[in-house]
């Protein structure tokens, strides 16, 4: 069983918050389906199911208790001395069906995908495809007859189709993906997403794969038919191994790598499956709780009456407390019925259900000593109810005013109250200045009376004015002068350097081949440095997936397709000594693994920064972190890095540290900087302090049915936001004008355009 905390924002008709959310997945059950045999579902039954209301043991109170509740009506009762409202908030678990069918269509001729939920939600299919002679785990986006309207292309890997109801009285949303079964497609990969809360839904961790031929290795997440057969009979078959003839005839004339795909192709053989999976989805539903006070007039007591709309047995957790420290203590009897002490602290009460509504409720009589009543909610031994993680308070003692909903007790009627005195005070006021004014007054009443009315005037301004000081938190002036002049100097980063650097870009996508490139450049160190160049940028110097050095995987092994640690130390003291600055190429967004985790993805790494999967972000499907969501865009070849990790930071800011010190790089340039959060970008060159430092937010122009937007204003925005968020620390290639001059020169390729480098101030 697999479970995903999710954040959920769910509404109430009066109240909204963003609680917390699980989702649980139940393991599968399949079922196998022929083309003849109907699917065991049908669109008018109903697989979500909720859990049942708990059975309550009504106990019968006294004849005089019950005949005091029938009085105490919270809404209408006009001697309330205190009134509130507090809004709760709990889980609940609501179970649905997820499933996955795959069946001809309605043509017989194609085939239909579908996959659908019950439960209520905003649903994604987050999907694509792979092709016959794929490797790997990389998928591909389907081709656009393939998409269902409303899809969305995600980069160029992946789409993203909202499941819908069909229609009105559904209880499924679904959504239905068809394609032709003679196609180069191998298998479609999804994993399913709750807009609403962020939750993925995977396959044992994993993505699902629903394979469209039948040789493709199980990696444990493959779902539908095991083992496949021909569904291609009679007539059809023979059309099929014509066409499939025909497909190996035309191969014959291709190159080995087509023959081989063609060939497989042969091997597609499609079955119909139906597999569904229980779900149980536990989000946050709020409930109210009424409470009111007023003093019985037959008693002379103070009676608390508590209502709440919580389902099933509530028990309250309560005492009272003699003054503002709020100390819980165990009031004289009476108690309502079903109270028992616990450990002489406190006493609980299950609350009994009311003869109307879906509502159960308590009276506490009280002496009226008491300066408040404290309570809690318990539902079960693990669920307590809490009031802003606070003990619920009702006031008792000096209790004359009813406060307005939501919990507004406490603070808010002191401010009530307040505001009450400090109206009647200015109505006074302007009472009597309107009656000073009037000319009938003058002419009638006497000298004496008029400054009678004009020093009560001043008597009651004045008392006004003291409350409004007495409402505003003074500084003394010699803590404020204090403040200003211990305020700490802002520090500018060194990573700007002087504004007069010509970079030259130390390699290219095919230097690696030569595998001794350090050792080639440092012969040509001089003649680069002649030419005018002030700072060169050096590849990326660790050990890498790809042999460019873009899929880091230890990054303190330094020996790389370009050369030995040895050599790249030997280059950079060539360059110094030439006067050049000298910026490695850091790689600081994602990483490559060491090892796979329990569920067989690489998101568990080695060598000397051994992180868990804590390091990787929480919201790329393909390789389940349990970080946080990533504060960029994710690059999905390689595990995204969670920079918000304390851990992830520190490190990273000692391995910048290393380099410096080891290598002698005078400063970085950063790769893939849209991937992360300007801010830990600042983080990391205040703690290495380089010379120069040069950021690569490449983005896609703006483009309006496949031409060029003249206004790209918003792309070069988006570059100098990411300068800002460095807080200036940090350059940024002009990536803009770079494409729009490639545009314009198209024939000159990419290798002959100039970067130019936006400011590193605050823009």
């Amino acid at each position: 069983m697999a479970a995903v905390t999710i954040d959920s924002l769910l509404q109430n008709p009066t109240l909204l918050f963003r609680p917390k959310a699980k989702v649980l997945l139940k393991p599968p059950r399949s079922l196998d389906c022929s083309r003849n045999r109907k699917l065991p579902l049908s669109r008018g039954s109903c697989l979500c199911s909720f859990n049942p209301r708990r059975t309550i043991h009504v106990v019968r109170a006294s004849s005089s208790e019950t005949a005091l509740i029938g009085n105490f009506d919270i809404s209408s009762s006009d001697d309330i001395l205190y009134k509130d409202i507090f809004p709760v908030k709990r889980i609940e678990k609501v179970e649905g069906k997820f499933f996955i069918r795959l069946d001809r269509s309605k043509d017989q001729h194609d085939w239909q995908f579908t996959v659908g939920c019950s439960l209520p939600g905003k649903w994604i299919l987050h999907w694509g495809v792979s092709y016959l002679g794929d490797s790997g785990s990389e998928w591909d986006q389907p081709p656009k007859g393939m998409r269902p309207p409303g899809s969305i292309p995600i980069k160029d890997y992946a789409i993203e189709t909202p499941l819908k109801k069909l229609s009105e009285g559904d209880i499924f949303h679904e959504v239905k993906i068809d394609f032709n079964p003679i196609s180069e497609i191998a298998a479609i990969h999804f994993v399913l997403k709750d807009e609403e809360t962020g939750a993925w839904y995977q396959h044992r961790g994993m993505d699902f794969k629903v394979p469209l031929v039948d040789y493709l290795e199980d990696d444990g997440n493959i779902v539908g038919a095991k083992r496949g057969f021909g569904v291609w009979s009679g007539a059809l078959q023979q059309f099929s191994n014509v066409l499939l003839k025909s497909e190996a005839s035309h191969a014959d004339s291709q190159n080995n790598s087509i023959e081989s795909k063609d060939s497989k192709n042969k091997n597609r053989c499609l079955e119909g499956f139906y597999e569904e999976q229980s779900i149980v989805k536990e989000v946050s539903v709020g409930n109210l709780v009424s409470v009111a006070v007023r003093k019985s007039p037959e008693t002379g007591k103070v009676v608390v009456c508590l209502e709440t709309d919580i389902p099933g047995d509530v028990v309250v957790h309560w005492g009272v407390c003699r003054d503002d420290a709020k100390i819980w203590k165990i009031p004289a009897a009476p108690y309502p019925p079903e109270t028992t002490v616990f450990k002489n602290k406190a006493l609980r009460t299950l609350l009994q259900p009311k003869a109307t509504g879906n509502r159960s409720g308590a009276l506490f009589t009280l002496d009226e000593e008491h300066f408040g009543f404290l309570f809690v909610l318990k539902l079960d031994d693990n669920t307590w109810l809490k009031f802003k993680e606070n003990d619920f308070y009702v006031p008792l003692l000096g209790t004359s005013s009813v406060p307005g909903q939501y919990g507004q007790s406490d603070s808010t009627s002191e401010e009530i109250s307040s505001k009450s005195y400090t109206d009647g005070i200015i109505n006074e006021i302007r009472n009597l200045v309107s009656g000073l004014s009037s000319e009938k007054s003058l002419k009638t009443k006497k000298k004496e009376v008029q400054e009678s009315i004009l020093q009560e005037i001043e008597q009651l301004a004045a008392e006004a004015y003291s409350i409004f000081r007495s409402s505003i938190t003074t500084v003394p002036d010699e803590v404020v002068s204090e403040t200003e002049t211990t305020k700490p100097a802002v520090k500018i980063s060194s990573g700007t350097g002087t504004g007069f650097e010509i970079l030259c870009q130390g390699f290219n996508w095919e230097s690696h081949k030569s595998r001794r490139w350090y050792m080639e450049l440092k012969e040509k160190a001089s003649e680069i440095s002649s030419l005018g160049f002030t700072v060169i940028w050096l590849p990326p110097p660790t050990e890498s997936v790809s042999p460019e050095g873009y899929m880091p995987k230890d990054l303190y092994n330094l020996n790389s397709r370009y050369g030995t640690i040895d050599e790249l130390k030997e280059l950079v003291k060539s360059l110094h000594e030439v006067g050049m600055k000298v910026l490695g190429d850091v790689v600081l967004n994602h990483r490559c693994a060491h090892f796979k985790n329990q569920n067989g993805v690489w998101n568990i790494f080695g060598g000397r920064l051994n992180w868990d999967d804590r390091a990787v972000v929480a919201d790329d499907p393909h390789f389940q972190g349990r970080g946080n969501k990533s504060s960029g865009d994710n690059f999905h070849a390689a595990p995204n890095i969670d920079h918000s990790q304390e851990f992830v930071r520190k490190d990273l800011k000692e391995w910048l540290g290393w380099l410096r010190e080891e290598i002698g790089y005078d400063g970085w340039r950063l790769d893939f900087v849209r991937g992360f959060w300007g801010g830990y970008v600042k983080d990391y060159l205040e703690a290495s302090g380089p010379y120069f430092a040069v950021g690569e937010y490449w983005d896609s122009l703006s483009y309006t049915y496949g031409e060029m937007d003249h206004n790209q204003d918003s792309h070069r925005q988006r570059i100098v936001d990411w300068i800002n968020a460095t807080n200036g620390t940090a350059g940024a290639f002009d990536v803009t004008t770079k494409g729009i001059l490639h545009s314009l020169c198209p024939q000159t390729g990419n290798h002959y355009l100039m970067f130019l480098i936006l400011g590193s101030g605050k823009m």
